[in-house]
């Protein structure tokens, strides 16, 4: 009997996704639960898991695929997996059942077919040719199941161009795990992976290493490579839609001062410990811009505020989208009802949805509805930009990276740690007026960080 694999319900308005990887290889065993295959969708990347227990017997749809909800993946054929995971004991079987557990592992057979053919001078050469031989069964394998990445083990090999199949698995069943990568940087790198086969000179033995070597030889960096096109993921795709959408269609403005951060970092500095041990996460800036930019928002409604054709959306609730920056791009999980939370509940959801959105586990719920947007480009550097609003909102907040500058204090000059803030906004809602009034909030909000507490 086998069980389908089908694309699963991928969320509201998203009808179809991209077959992204393969965790398994036809033929592979597989458990309950366990990961088969991950879409990339619009938006976030979904991992498919197994229905059954079993043995995956075909791949329908092979990686790179335009794939619709509903359609078919692959199929397991339900049981096999564990008969074949499970061999059976060698106490108690009958003689006829010893050849079907030698069956599964044909490497000494095959590596003493090979050298008898030759003639009888060359004999004491079979064993060196025997050893190439077996790496190369056991190597076989080991690439197939270590292609099994993890979110977190995949960026790291990405944004080292490493090639997973010569790095060391330790994990379980042949799993290659995110201390095995580190491990193979620290190590070295690319020059831990032909160690092994490096001593061996033989005109036969010397090509099995370099089969596993070649590889290495692929990256962009190698010589003559001077270009490579690769296809865009579909999330880029959407991500190019919608701010080119942002741009034609919203009247987009920006507006600019600065803040003093003087008294938000002494608070940040005073309670940063005690905040930390009685509630379990770090104190930083972004609660108190979300805090302020809802202070702000409660004034100006009309940043809040969407348009639906000739009718305009006025929002009651204040759902803050902030901006992550990924290995695959960005992404504006939003934090619910955030007017509601603390500043420790503001906190734990932002780390919780940054950790997410690092290991590509964000879902669609944690994508949608946001009314405001806060995107912080001073933790890359920034001094000053104009950020792109994130449609249909009608606001987004740029902080930018605190840099000490002179500053006038009264009558006298004074060297004080000051942001940028940018305030992108649809012209075609928000007037001047409002823009300058909103962001002057934020700014007074905080320098004076008791007017948060206060909500005035």
């Amino acid at each position: 009997m086998s069980v389908e694999i089908v694309v699963p319900d991928l969320g509201e308005s998203v009808t179809e996704a991209t077959v992204a990887k393969w965790f398994k290889s036809e033929g592979d065993p597989v458990e309950v639960d366990e990961p088969l295959v991950e879409l990339e969708t619009d938006k976030v990347a979904v991992e498919v898991n197994a229905q059954a227990a079993g043995v995956l017997s075909e791949i329908a749809a092979a990686a790179g695929t335009d794939v619709a909800v509903g359609a078919v993946l692959g199929r397991i054929a339900e049981g096999e997996g564990a008969a074949e995971a499970k061999p059976t004991p060698a106490a108690g079987a009958p003689a006829s059942e010893a050849p079907k557990s030698e069956i599964p592992e044909p490497q000494a057979p095959a590596a003493e077919a090979e050298p008898t053919p030759g003639a009888p001078p060359p004999e004491p050469a079979a064993p060196p040719a025997a050893e190439p031989a077996a790496a190369a069964a056991e190597a076989a394998p080991l690439g197939r199941t270590i292609a099994a990445l993890s979110p977190a083990v995949r960026k790291l090999v990405e944004d080292n161009r490493l090639d997973a199949s010569v790095v060391p698995a330790t994990g379980k069943g042949g799993r290659l795990t995110k201390g095995d990568v580190l491990a193979f940087l620290k190590k070295g790198g690319a020059e831990v992976a032909p160690a092994g086969p490096a001593p061996r000179k033989a005109a036969a033995p010397v090509e099995a290493p370099a089969a596993v070597a070649a590889p290495l030889a692929a990256p962009v960096g190698a010589p003559g490579a001077r270009e490579e096109r690769v296809k865009m993921s579909r999330l880029r795709r959407r991500i190019a839609e919608r701010l080119k959408e942002a741009q034609n269609t919203a009247a987009m403005l920006t507006t600019f001062n600065e803040v003093d951060m003087t008294n938000v970092i002494a608070v940040r500095n005073d309670y940063r410990e005690h905040f930390e041990k009685k509630h379990g996460v770090r104190l930083g800036f972004m609660s108190f811009f979300v805090k302020a930019c809802i202070v702000a928002l409660k004034e100006i409604p009309e940043v809040n505020a969407e348009i639906d054709g000739d009718v305009i959306v006025y929002k009651n609730h204040y759902d803050i989208g902030v901006a992550v920056g990924t290995a695959h791009g960005l992404v504006v999980p939003v934090v619910r009802a955030a007017d509601v939370l603390s500043f420790a509940g503001v906190e734990k959801a932002i780390a919780e949805l940054g950790r997410k959105a690092r290991d590509g586990r964000l879902t669609m719920e944690d994508l949608t509805g946001g009314t405001f947007t806060i995107s912080n480009g001073g933790v890359y550097g920034s001094l000053l930009s104009t950020p792109i609003l994130n449609p249909p909102q009608s606001g987004i907040l740029g902080m930018h990276k605190i840099q000490p500058r002179a500053v006038a204090v009264g009558d006298a000059v004074e060297v004080r740690p000051m942001m940028y803030l940018a305030l992108g906004y649809d012209h075609r809602l928000v007037d001047g007026r409002e823009a300058v009034t909103f962001l002057v909030r934020v700014k007074e909000c905080i320098e004076d960080p008791q007017r948060i507490l206060l909500d005035i």
